[in-house]
């Protein structure tokens, strides 16, 4: 927490001077800790968090598994398009998005346009370990999560990779996820190439 809250007040006011308006938003597969790891850098930056999940819970007054099953994904994703591109609009801000959003070429050029996209990437073993126990992962109701998941990394991973930043995730404490994730935001917009990766 405290390397968190040392590097924001050093370095918070000209990061955010280099984001201007965009968003910082945040990508990755379910469990990957986006809204967790999010939170934690918008407190850090004093930037408003907002979790498009739930934004689209709101709009739609139903739960992500309920739209899933009455209008299945097609519907889902287009919905969560029009959502993303609202809060775009809306930054600076820090926006998690779902696992499926960043693969809607749309919603990709959009955060391209008016964010900064961080991929928060994890193992297999680690997404499991924190889905495990959730019930609201409309994709992963399967009888072998794993097979699901592996699947998953298999087409999104390489599209993910597009992200302006990689961010490894890990068994380690959110504040320390965090502390190096502001670390790659502060790298990138000093001037690094794209892709540029967090500090394991």
């Amino acid at each position: 927490m405290i390397a968190t809250q040392t590097l924001a007040a050093d370095n918070s006011a000209d990061l955010l001077a280099r984001l201007g308006s965009r968003s910082i938003v945040f990508i990755g597969l379910m469990g990957a800790g986006k809204t967790a790891i999010g939170r934690k850098v918008a407190t850090a930056l004093g930037l408003p968090f907002i979790d498009s999940d739930h934004e689209i819970e709101s709009v739609s007054r139903m739960t992500i598994p309920d739209l899933f099953e009455r209008y299945g994904e097609t519907e889902f994703r287009a919905l969560e398009q029009r959502v993303i591109l609202r809060l775009l609009e809306q930054g600076p801000q820090i926006l998690s998005t779902g696992g499926g959003a960043f693969m809607n070429e749309q919603t990709r050029e959009a955060i391209g346009e008016h964010g900064l996209s961080v991929w928060l990437k994890a193992d297999v073993d680690t997404l499991l370990e924190r889905v495990a126990k959730k019930q609201n992962r409309p994709l992963l109701r399967n009888a072998d999560p794993r097979a699901v998941l592996e699947k998953l990394m298999g087409e999104r991973y390489p599209v993910y990779a597009l992200a302006d930043i990689t961010a490894p995730t890990r068994a380690e404490r959110k504040e320390v996820i965090a502390s190096e994730v502001i670390e790659a935001i502060d790298r990138h917009l000093a001037g690094a190439s794209p892709g540029t990766e967090a500090t394991k």
